[in-house]
């Protein structure tokens, strides 16, 4: 990254020398990152964020719908705010599917809501909040043969579950880089071969036609070189047993205090977070607690927390959705951090409990 930011800065779309050595970084992160979800370099389509991906496939998904009077979309309670908010916004018609006490949504619960006029039907592979793994590969069987267009939602696991878009059987799949280590401000869309939907961001004819506006060649060069990492034989399953490893002795310490709910699959879940509530505490007391013994926890998911809301993943899943806490560990955890999370949690809680119960002057 830093060697493309130290560079000319040249445009890639041009045929001078410095264009065509910026078109060579460009289109060798293109490989890189295709190279670690199972597609086709022309497959990978650079975006701002994973939202702007998001919002690119459900947006460009819909209006290919319209043109043959599909206008409705299909996707489950549990789904990221990019995800809901972009099929709120874009289709004609929304039908949002529940999902169990794990956070899970049935594939024969999204293929009984598809209709003659589904355009789109938008699943993730794992959830943000609460780490439960959803039956893409289910859904993506059931969805062959209804003419509607497959979005997946892989932000979350990409980095920390394997991914082969080549074998998924979507046709659009949502990732970013900021999730698995690489640089925050750079994403992409997978788009199957040979399909084409318009593009939301208009302007110029880069990316293919399918996204204008100048790449950021330094994000994009980070997003490579993640990929690269990522993609060393037998790194992506070690790094998932390490991570696994740490997020059961997270587990293992906030059970040792009572009144504590952990949420989502405890079996089959993401390797690297765990989403808790703490019985009679609110969630802001106890990361204002954690934060002063050197612990950044979170509470529900990333982009509703600034509302104060509580976390909609939660309330789908009939959970305590006030009072939740999401603990993620990653590259750059120690167990040390794992060791301070189990000396500071309990004694924070017990602190908070403790003046609840103070009686008053």
């Amino acid at each position: 990254m830093v060697a493309e930011l130290e560079a000319d800065g040249a445009d890639p779309g041009r045929l001078y020398e410095e264009g065509r050595r910026a078109r060579v970084a460009l289109e060798t992160a293109r490989e890189q990152v295709a190279g670690l979800v199972g597609a086709r370099p022309r497959e990978v389509v650079f975006t701002a964020t994973g939202t702007e991906a998001v919002n690119t496939a459900i947006a460009g998904a819909v209006a290919r719908g319209l043109d043959g009077g599909r206008g409705h979309v299909v996707t489950s309670a549990v789904e990221h705010s990019a995800v809901l908010e972009a099929c709120r916004r874009w289709a004609r018609d929304v039908t949002i599917v529940g999902v169990d006490e794990l956070g899970r949504v049935d594939a024969g619960a999204i293929e009984a809501a598809v209709r003659d006029d589904t355009a789109l039907v938008s699943v993730q592979t794992a959830n943000h909040e609460v780490g439960t793994r959803q039956p893409v590969d289910d859904v993506a069987a059931r969805m062959q043969e209804t003419g509607a267009l497959l979005h997946v939602d892989a932000c979350a696991s990409v980095g920390h579950d394997p991914l082969d878009f080549g074998t998924l059987g979507a046709d659009l799949c949502s990732i970013t880089a900021h999730k698995l280590g690489g640089p925050a401000g750079i994403g992409a869309l997978l788009v199957r071969r040979g399909l084409r939907v318009p593009p939301l961001v208009l302007g110029g004819e880069q990316e293919r036609a399918r996204r204008g506006g100048m790449e950021n060649l330094a994000a994009t060069a980070g997003f490579g070189a993640v990929a690269v990492e990522l993609s060393e034989e037998g790194r992506l399953a070690s790094e998932s047993a390490r991570d696994r490893a740490r997020i059961e002795r997270l587990r293992a310490a906030v059970r040792r205090v009572e009144g504590v709910v952990v949420h989502g699959d405890p079996d089959a879940g993401l390797p690297h977070l765990v989403s808790l509530s703490v019985e009679g505490v609110e969630a802001e007391p106890v990361l204002l607690g954690l934060d002063q013994a050197g612990i950044a926890a979170h509470s529900g998911s990333a982009c509703s927390s600034e509302t104060l809301e509580p976390s909609p993943v939660l309330e789908a899943m009939g959970a305590d959705a006030e009072r939740s806490l999401r603990l993620s560990v990653g590259w750059a955890t120690i167990d040390s951090d794992v060791d301070r999370f189990a000396e500071a949690f309990p004694a924070v809680v017990e602190r908070l409990r403790s003046m609840r119960t103070r009686p008053g002057p």
